[in-house]
């Protein structure tokens, strides 16, 4: 991890997360921890990779506003950076996807140039600081989603048409990629018992929430096109860090 990427126990985020159970990072402020890997002719391309996302055909409501790509790697305890594993399904258990979970859900893989470019290993850096700050020596079972939610006039798109909920991890990263002729796509943020903890709307590139999601609920409210007559999309990246032995069972 370069320096820029360490995450101290007296830091704003980390301080957050452990206060909280949860962190927003605005745009610059992300950015600026990325270096050179938040700088717009990175993102740039990085970006770009969303307009190769495949539709995803795993949606029990029959909707077809969701399209996405998949990645694992695994970190290992003492040694540096995220190692990418054999492509594999997703999978959720019921409990923590009501609507989608029990199934072994295969996605297209994501490009391999995508799972290397600068962008997305600085941020798994950035989290991966966060998750050894508070649980070292941990062996970690990570997962990358590229999402896009598309969405049309009388035809909304759901970020999370499972409601509110746990992702059955141990934390999460939420970034903002792109934002398309949209309104809605609030995030809500609740305790266990699902007393709001906090509102917000991922706006702007790399405007990111960090989650312990053993604490704490998510979920982001339907989108609709501004102007009907436009294309519209909500582009997102989720990171999950699980402990490995977890995953493994």
């Amino acid at each position: 991890m370069s320096a820029a990427l360490q995450v101290t126990p007296t830091e704003p985020l980390l301080g957050a997360i452990e206060a909280e159970g949860f962190a927003l990072l605005r745009g610059p402020e992300m950015a600026a921890r990325l270096g050179p890997a938040g700088m717009p002719a990175a993102l740039d391309a990085f970006a770009a990779s969303w307009e190769r996302l495949e539709t995803d055909r795993f949606m029990a409501d029959g909707g077809r506003y969701r399209r996405r790509r998949h990645a694992n790697f695994t970190a290992r305890a003492g040694q540096p950076g995220h190692v990418r594993g054999p492509h594999r399904p997703h999978f959720q258990a019921v409990v923590h996807n009501s609507l989608n979970g029990g199934v072994e859900r295969w996605f297209g893989p994501m490009e391999d140039a995508v799972a290397e470019s600068a962008p997305l290993q600085a941020l798994l850096a950035l989290g991966r600081g966060v998750a050894d700050a508070r649980s070292p020596r941990t062996d970690w079972f990570v997962e990358a989603h590229q999402f896009r939610i598309e969405a049309v006039a009388g035809a909304p798109g759901f970020p999370t048409p499972e409601g509110v909920h746990h992702d059955g991890v141990d934390y999460v990263l939420i970034g903002m990629i792109a934002r398309t002729n949209l309104t809605g796509g609030e995030t809500l943020v609740t305790d266990e018992a699902g007393q709001a903890l906090a509102r917000f709307t991922l706006l702007d590139r790399l405007d990111c929430a960090f989650m312990d999601d053993r604490r704490v609920m998510h979920g982001v409210t339907p989108v609709q096109p501004a102007d009907p007559a436009l294309p519209s999309c909500r582009d997102v990246l989720v990171i999950t860090w699980k402990r490995l032995a977890a995953a493994e069972a």
